[in-house]
């Protein structure tokens, strides 16, 4: 087990105990609003986590009451007018600047680690759509939930409106994104948003006991090899193109070693010790998503 790793950033807090990485939105003084420099933070946060093979889970989750209290809107009226903003993302080649909140919730959607949120207070705007490219959603009790986009002129951003309908349907989608009421943890968990929810001083412990189980008892390379099947066969047109690409990676883990390690673990009533790294052995041939 790896332990003790700490990271410095100024506006989340990075920390490995036990094989999972905790990424902590960290401005509770200002409810964890979403900056452009938490934005930046978060990519490398992923980028640190999908490179080292001691992290096993992303645990994302905020510091203080809220999760995230959606865009810090302190710069007043223009917040959202990239006439008036210098600290855009890139450019695409039609000349319209990236939504922020999209290429943190892309990155966060290409990981290769399993990523479990655990929505700790208010997630709204920007705080709500974030959550959506993760693994496993859990809610303490407290946590309020909220696509308020068009009760500020806007529409849902960070690909929501790909992800949203797929995970809740698309009359649910509608109902949220339309009214942009916010709503508590039950209606979040009637709806499909999360899978969980628990008492406030029950979160962690939750995020942490599912993380522990993927920790103790899967394979790296075949979690990370599931993560991508999952959420790209998504948009495939038909079954057989899962069918296809699920048939090419089992035969080629199938002849590999964690699998034979797996089928003696298991012949002879042992936990599995997988020797795969997601490094050096994740099936490459699966296509890069998103």
């Amino acid at each position: 087990m790896g332990g003790g790793l700490v990271v410095e950033y100024s506006e989340i807090s990075y920390s490995v105990v036990e094989r999972v990485a905790t990424v902590r939105l960290a401005r509770p003084a200002a409810l964890n609003a979403f900056t452009d420099v938490m934005r930046r933070e978060l990519i490398d946060a992923f980028d640190r986590a999908d490179a080292d093979d001691d992290v096993r889970v992303v645990l994302l989750t905020g510091e203080g009451r809220a999760f995230c209290a959606g865009a810090d809107l302190s710069g007043g009226a223009g917040t959202f007018d990239a006439r008036e903003r210098a600290d855009l993302p890139e450019n695409t080649p039609d000349g319209v600047p990236r939504d922020g909140g999209g290429t943190c919730a892309l990155r966060i959607a290409a990981a290769k680690k399993p990523v479990i949120a655990a929505v700790n207070g208010a997630a709204v705007g920007v705080g709500a759509t974030m959550l959506l490219p993760a693994d496993i959603r859990i809610a303490a009790e407290s946590a309020r939930f909220g696509f308020v986009f068009a009760r500020r002129g806007l529409v849902p951003e960070a690909a929501s409106s790909w992800f949203l309908p797929r995970i809740v349907g698309i009359s649910q989608a509608m109902e949220w994104a339309v009214t942009g009421r916010v709503f508590d943890a039950a209606e979040a968990k009637a709806g499909g948003l999360v899978s969980r929810v628990v008492p406030d001083g029950e979160l962690l412990d939750t995020a942490h006991g599912i993380a522990a189980e993927i920790v103790r008892g899967t394979a790296p390379v075949a979690v990370a090899a599931t993560r991508r099947l999952l959420w790209s066969m998504l948009g495939a047109a038909s079954p057989f193109d899962a069918h296809r690409l699920d048939s090419r990676t089992i035969h080629h883990l199938g002849a590999g070693p964690d699998v034979a390690e797996g089928v003696r673990a298991f012949l002879e009533k042992r936990p599995a010790d997988f020797p795969g790294s997601v490094s050096a052995d994740y099936p490459e041939f699966l296509p890069p998503w998103p």
